[in-house]
């Protein structure tokens, strides 16, 4: 079983910084791209950030500049670090783990989600 857990998700005032990071752990052969994506109140999930295991990048254009995705192949682990926080940036962000191969063959997966809320 492939359990996704997300850490670093909080309160922070505009402006402000924080850094998300989300582990995949189990019986994990490989993970074809990792990345992020986020839901506020009343609209639907939305790409953040991905990251293939070869390292090429995609960012949402409301992102780009201001969020950095990182991946550690080794530990399954995939990072994003947001700065510049605005308001909209506000929602519950969630960790995607695609095309995930496992001795049971290949799903996606993923993880609980974490708030994120950009506030003074």
């Amino acid at each position: 079983q492939v359990q996704l857990v997300e850490s670093g998700g909080g309160l922070v005032q505009p402006g402000g910084s924080l850094r998300l990071s989300c582990a995949a752990s189990g019986s994990i052969f490989s993970i074809r791209a990792m990345g992020w994506y986020r839901q506020a109140p009343g609209k639907e999930r939305e790409l953040v950030a991905a990251i293939t295991r070869g390292g090429s990048t995609n960012y949402a254009d409301s992102v780009k500049g201001r969020f950095t995705i990182s991946r550690d192949n080794a530990k399954n682990t995939v990072y994003l670090q947001m700065n510049s926080l605005k308001p909209e940036d506000t929602a519950v962000y969630y960790c995607n783990a695609d095309r995930t191969l496992t001795a049971r063959g290949v799903r996606d997966y993923w993880g609980q989600g974490t708030q994120v809320t950009v506030s003074s």
